[in-house]
């Protein structure tokens, strides 16, 4: 798969694109972190900011970054691939601005409807606590609202799309379940979750259960335990789907977010294959 740097207003980046095991960015007084995940099922897409070509047949699943980028606003569209401009937008145009010192992650997904949308989030890059991890969950799917309990209790009630929500917990094994909005009684777990000490893990569930093809995203933010000014990005990619991996405790506990769902399938527009 082919990914073209970013051009136009932010040449100069030196920014690369890359999956797990991405490399530190080191954010500044003038510059933010982006990463860009595509949780949209099915057919990859064109990522376009300022209407320059970013991402070139985005698959989905797929996360990029971080880019390291001026602080500043930018325009982010999203086409189906092939497409010659932004004419045709699937999604988009999405205004945002970038502050510097910040680390962000915008999420091309699905709404609860099962229709495209996309999400700017902004990582939390505030210190943790001398033992203490943060685990993040974002609810990128098309599936009803949640409660996340721990001991039988829900710690994070009604968390809906395109909502997240963030614990700081000490560093152990956390017993956790997860259970439909407003009622108590378990439906997926209770399943151990790891917290690692100064690190943000940030799980995402997307897809769409309807047709089949739910998936999780995890991104992790580590060195959170100093200053956040040139924090370390961690790794940034999928949770395994078999073997022993701790993470799969984690699919564990954002599980439920595909049940229930009444999300049409979504049918991305293509545009004329007429090439560059």
């Amino acid at each position: 798969m082919k990914k073209t740097i970013l051009r136009g207003a932010v040449v100069g980046a030196a920014a690369s694109l890359a999956l797990a095991g991405s490399p530190a960015f080191a954010i500044s007084g003038t510059s933010a972190d982006l990463s860009v995940l595509h949780a949209i099922p099915d057919t990859p897409v064109d990522v376009w900011v300022n209407g320059e070509l970013t991402l070139d047949d985005f698959a989905p699943g797929d996360l990029a970054g971080p880019l390291d980028l001026p602080a500043g606003a930018y325009s982010i569209v999203i086409t189906a691939p092939d497409a010659t401009d932004i004419s045709s937008p699937v999604i988009g145009p999405v205004d945002v601005t970038l502050a510097a010192n910040t680390s962000y992650t915008a999420v091309a997904h699905l709404t609860e409807a099962g229709e495209p949308s996309a999400t700017l989030f902004t990582n939390d890059l505030s210190t943790t606590a001398p033992g203490e991890g943060r685990l993040t969950v974002r609810h990128t799917a098309a599936a009803p609202a949640v409660d996340i309990l721990a001991g039988g209790t829900a710690v994070v009630s009604g968390l809906v799309n395109p909502k997240e929500a963030s614990l700081d917990l000490p560093v152990s094994t956390v017993s956790a379940a997860v259970a439909l909005a407003g009622t108590t009684q378990p439906v997926i777990g209770p399943a151990d979750v790891p917290i690692t000490e100064g690190t943000n893990t940030i799980v995402y569930a997307w897809g769409s259960a309807e047709d089949g093809n739910l998936a999780l995203a995890v991104q992790t933010i580590s060195g959170l335990h100093s200053s956040p000014d040139g924090v370390n990005t961690g790794e940034a990619g999928l949770a395994a789907t078999g073997g022993s991996s701790p993470l799969l405790a984690l699919a564990a506990l954002v599980g439920i977010l595909a049940v229930g769902a009444t999300g049409a399938a979504l049918a991305l527009r293509r545009a004329p294959s007429t090439g560059r």
